[in-house]
């Protein structure tokens, strides 16, 4: 079930909105940005999780499909509803001991944010929780989040 978030980017305001609303899953009660690092799924993680990352001042790392970065990396390939794929982030892109916010547009069966879990922690970084634009309950997604603190912002 395709859902379209290109009305959402077109209209400002509410993309602004958003970017806040899931920026807050990386900050404190009282504000303080708690995150060193934002990581984005390819490809619509990309367009949510990078102002996110400029919203909390931290940086952003973007999460590829196979082949699509240059120099090394840490590779995870996982089952899908629908075949397999195979993730990869540059092997220095997350420091040892750094914290991380996972951000997407969509969770579904939570298969890509359990392979960018395990691409942080082979960095030697930390996932401190995960924040999604929607979040598709009819699938088992929040079985693979597990324990992280999860931030929706639309349930389907």
């Amino acid at each position: 079930m395709f859902k379209d978030i290109t009305p959402l980017l077109a209209d400002h305001e509410a993309f602004e909105a958003v970017v806040d609303a899931l920026a807050a899953a990386g900050r404190d009660a009282d504000g303080v940005t708690t995150v060193d690092k934002v990581i984005g799924m390819e490809a619509r993680g990309f367009i949510v999780a990078a102002p996110v990352a400029l919203a909390l001042r931290a940086g952003f790392v973007p999460v590829r499909k196979a082949g699509k970065l240059p120099g090394q990396v840490h590779a995870v390939t996982f089952d899908l509803e629908y075949g397999s794929a195979t993730l990869e982030i540059h092997r220095d892109a997350v420091a040892p001991g750094e914290r991380v916010l996972l951000v997407d547009d969509v969770l579904a069966t939570g298969g890509t944010v359990a392979a960018a879990r395990e691409l942080v922690e082979a960095c030697g970084g930390e996932v401190v929780g995960v924040a999604m634009l929607m979040e598709l309950t009819f699938l088992p997604g929040r079985e693979a989040v597990g324990d992280l603190p999860l931030t929706v912002l639309m349930s389907v």
